[in-house]
């Protein structure tokens, strides 16, 4: 008779087990664990959202800076080929910019 509950009580811990694990899998592929802590901490999440707008700040800086030296080099090669309408409103803008430096 305690095999009978013994066995009884032993499927109900296999059980268990099985749910708890199936828990934890899902805990850790919602990074759950983070989150957590994120919602508990104030200066947490103001940290993390200076440090991403600081990174973005730079990251648009930069790529304005780029594309910018782009057009630049682009309009004057276009102006280098005395195309007589647009080379003359290109060396125009080339001349602005080139003033404000």
């Amino acid at each position: 008779m305690f095999k009978f509950f013994n066995n009884i009580k032993n499927k109900k811990i296999d059980i268990l087990n099985s749910s708890i694990n199936n828990l934890l899998e899902v805990f850790q592929k919602s990074n759950i664990e983070e989150w957590t802590y994120i919602f508990g901490s104030k200066k947490e999440i103001i940290k993390r959202n200076l440090i991403a707008g600081i990174f973005r700040g730079v990251g648009i800086g930069i790529g304005v800076t780029i594309i910018t030296a782009i057009l630049i080099l682009i309009l004057r090669r276009i102006v280098a080929l005395n195309i007589p309408i647009i080379g003359e409103y290109i060396a125009d803008i080339v001349e602005i910019v080139q003033r404000s430096r």
